[in-house]
């Protein structure tokens, strides 16, 4: 009688979309190669190539070297059979762009918003946006595969769910609602692991353990585990904001609690206390360019902000033992940084950061659109998706 373990390895017989995979991630690039990997018969690896040929997935481009003989034709994913659609939002701001399969941007644009004004408003806005740059990107609404969507707060499943800075979401079903305005799969996830994720897939893609922490409106966390969005059992993984850092605090977080790391350490918790230390700052991004202006008070909050979140970051890095630690956001400049590894190499073992690279965004505000362009790509070409539109065509 055959085992389970027999059962399943029958089961995962490299299908269609696997090969696609293969090739799309660059692990293949020839019939041999497919061959070598998988273990199917040649005839078996044509049949599955035709099949994706058909289906508009594959091209074949030039020849790769070869030892002898004629050179064999180098298999590849076609980037051009369509678009993505992507929208990062944040608590006083949108990116949107569109990008084709392979990551290159045909239209982007910046925009101020209030994610407050509710899911109504902010998605309808969102769509028509993403319609405009289409157009200045001459791409037709029928060649959009995917859309991916960022916010700042905790997603499951598709869905916000008790987001601090996020009033009238709660529950909200976003991924259904631009799903009946493209027709297209549509993907929903926190703005840190959107970020995280476009910094793992542009910077470090061999990267086993990457943590990204952003501090701007609020602060969050966004882990990638071997090449994969860690988000915890209902989507709240990384929300390090709400940490309680001083018991003795007054200062009252967005969530309710008093003396949690957003509370004090964020952008908008550092524009509130300079103000009320008598040097006006309308936000984040307006307190660090008084940082950098040199103002004293504003450099001494920022480096004392930094401190208290590499508190927190040192137990995380004891916790994930991450390769690199992306530091993001509008916050983080230098004395801010300065504050977060000069606590974070006191308080977390030196196991745990000797091989630990402490680095700012390579990206800036693009690691959250990026992100998401390859999330929906991995997600819409994942090998059961494939397999599905295969199906579906005959």
């Amino acid at each position: 009688m055959p085992t389970r373990a027999d059962l399943r390895q029958a089961a995962a017989q490299p299908s269609a979309g696997h090969l696609l995979w293969l090739i799309r991630t660059g692990r293949a690039h020839t019939r041999a190669e497919l061959q070598q990997r998988t273990g199917l018969a040649r005839s078996t690896v044509s049949q599955r190539l035709d099949a994706l040929r058909a289906g508009g997935f594959l091209r074949v481009g030039g020849v790769d070297s070869s030892t002898g003989g004629r050179p064999p034709s180098r298999l590849e994913f076609d980037y051009q059979q369509g678009v993505v659609l992507a929208a990062d939002l944040g608590a006083t701001h949108a990116r949107l762009g569109v990008f084709d399969l392979a990551g290159a941007a045909l239209a982007e644009s910046v925009s101020r918003l209030r994610i407050s004004d509710g899911p109504g408003k902010v998605l309808g806005w969102v769509t028509a946006e993403l319609r405009s740059l289409l157009d200045r990107a001459g791409q037709p609404a029928n060649r959009v595969r995917g859309v991916g969507l960022g916010v700042p707060g905790p997603v499951e499943s598709g869905t916000v769910r008790q987001p601090p800075i996020m009033p009238g979401w709660d529950g909200y079903p976003i991924a259904e609602h631009l799903g009946r305005d493209w027709g297209v799969p549509v993907l929903v996830d926190n703005d840190a692991n959107v970020m995280a994720f476009g910094e793992y897939a542009g910077g470090y893609p061999d990267c086993p353990s990457l943590v990204l922490v952003k501090v701007a409106t609020g602060i969050g966390a966004g882990l990638v585990l071997d090449g994969a969005v860690y988000r915890g059992i209902d989507g709240g993984a990384g929300d390090i904001g709400h940490v309680r850092v001083d018991a003795t605090s007054r200062a009252r977080c967005m969530c309710g609690s008093l003396g949690c790391l957003a509370a004090l350490a964020s952008g908008t918790a550092l524009a509130e206390r300079l103000t009320a230390g008598g040097i006006p700052a309308a936000g984040g991004k307006e307190f660090v360019e008084l940082v950098r202006a040199g103002i004293p008070e504003a450099v001494g909050l920022a480096r004392e902000a930094g401190r208290l979140v590499g508190e927190v970051l040192s137990t995380v890095v004891c916790l994930v033992n991450p390769q690199v630690l992306v530091i993001a956001g509008d916050v983080a400049e230098t004395q801010f940084v300065t504050g977060v590894r000069e606590v974070l190499y006191q308080r977390a073992l030196p196991r745990a950061t000797r091989n630990l690279a402490v680095v700012t965004s390579e990206l800036g505000d693009r690691a959250g659109v990026l992100g998401l362009r390859a999330m929906v790509v991995d997600a819409v070409y994942a090998p059961e998706a494939v397999d599905r539109l295969l199906e579906a065509r005959h």
